[in-house]
């Protein structure tokens, strides 16, 4: 990330923090219900054993997608890091008025994606608000169930779970004390392609992904004390442009993108199991670990456009139990996976499966201390070069809570 980049993010943490600071005050003096602002966040330590080899941008996450789809594509196995990727700092504000209330948070990490993949720095998480039954900013997808996530220390989680965060704006008609609620949302659109074994043709080198209208979440949740049960979907459209004019061939093309799933959380006396299963097309992006969402594909005898581009369909799930042994000692168990039907021109070694295994056990010594290992497995499918690789992982969290009302509280 570029200085200047840095600096513009700095800025955006103390305007937002100032903007919070100042409706909190302008509510108190206008006599309006006491306005509560809190400063949350924590410090982390990962020290991790990882006993063969993942892709280095991503040392410190345990995704199956990021295994070799060769022999000792990253080097050799036996590897030792210590990360503090994980620590985060957020705010949250309830803000009441004369006509309802307004909520917001603000909270970042030091886990660089994409660009900045492999380094420590600003990861915007949750930057949104809500007024009502409207609400907009960065949060997490109306299709996702944050609540499936396990009560694990490593950072990335289940790769077979729905998890993404996306700029929207959504609405909430129905949100009930219990727990039930109904959301809709647009949200900004994302996906990936992948070309396969002609990804070196001249003529693909001109085609570009395009997206002509948001993508449609949502999901209904029906809750009582015992849990719930959560359903969600999501439609989006794909396009691609041919931008090398008069050359005899017509790759333009799009397709539609579509899923529904359906998860839980069942309390009991010192567990909860939680679920969800999920399918569809042209949804990766959607996924925890899953990379292509639309593939190259023969079209037939068709010699204008001999190639076009489908949505791969995909299957995920995550099944996990949370145990408490005491007030002290925890632990989490989950199994997750996810598996792609992948199109005719994809490459042997494109991704097509994935499955990760987790067990650990967690101590809470006093509050505001979190401290453990676990044990992580996960393991990489290739499309049908024959090929698959997996890893095995010891990881050790130290982690230091904190959480204060500057306004509003004790």
């Amino acid at each position: 990330m570029q200085n200047r980049d840095r600096s513009s993010i700095t800025k955006s943490l103390v305007a937002a923090a100032l903007v919070t600071l100042s409706l909190a005050t302008n509510a108190s003096a206008q006599g309006a219900a006491s306005p509560s602002v809190e400063i949350y966040g924590f410090g982390q330590a990962d020290a991790i054993a990882d006993f063969k080899q993942n892709n280095p941008d991503w040392y410190d996450t345990a995704r199956p997608s990021r295994l070799p789809k060769f022999e000792d594509e990253f080097g050799r196995n036996g590897h030792f890091y210590l990360s503090a990727r994980q620590s985060r700092l957020g705010a949250r504000a309830v803000l009441p008025t004369s006509d309802g209330t307004v909520k917001a948070q603000f909270e970042f990490d030091m886990a660089g994606v994409g660009r900045d993949a492999g380094l420590t720095t600003i990861r915007l998480r949750h930057a949104w608000g809500q007024w009502k039954q409207i609400g907009g900013g960065q949060t997490n997808t109306q299709f996702m169930d944050i609540d499936v996530f396990p009560n694990t220390i490593e950072y990335w989680g289940p790769n077979g779970m729905l998890f993404v965060r996306n700029p929207q704006v959504f609405w909430e008609p129905i949100a009930k004390e219990d727990g039930s609620n109904l959301r809709v949302a647009i949200e900004a659109p994302g996906a990936s392609g992948d070309a396969g074994v002609f990804s070196d043709r001249v003529e693909l080198q001109g085609v570009r992904g395009r997206y002509p209208s948001p993508d449609f979440t949502g999901h209904y949740r029906a809750a009582n004390k015992h849990g719930y049960l959560q359903v969600g979907g999501a439609v989006r459209k794909l396009a691609w442009d041919d931008l090398i004019p008069d050359d005899g061939i017509d790759l333009n093309g799009d397709t539609w993108g579509w899923g529904i799933t359906g998860s839980t959380n069942v309390k009991m006396s010192a567990d909860t199991f939680r679920a969800q299963f999920t399918y569809g097309e042209g949804i990766q992006n959607f996924f925890n670990d899953a990379p292509i969402d639309v593939g190259l594909k023969n079209n037939g005898n068709n010699l204008t456009t001999p190639v076009t581009g489908e949505a791969l369909p995909i299957f995920g799930m995550v099944v996990a139990l949370d145990h408490s042994w005491n007030d002290k000692w925890t632990s989490a168990f989950f199994y997750s996976r996810v598996d792609v039907t992948n199109s005719d021109l994809q490459a042997p070694n494109a991704y097509k499966s994935g499955q990760y295994i987790v067990g650990n056990l967690l101590t809470t010594p006093v509050p505001n201390i979190l401290m453990g290992g676990e044990f992580q497995w996960l393991d990489r499918h290739n499309f049908s070069d024959g090929f698959d690789s997996n890893d095995v992982r010891l990881q050790f969290s130290f982690k230091y809570s904190f959480s204060a009302k500057i306004i509003g509280g004790n």
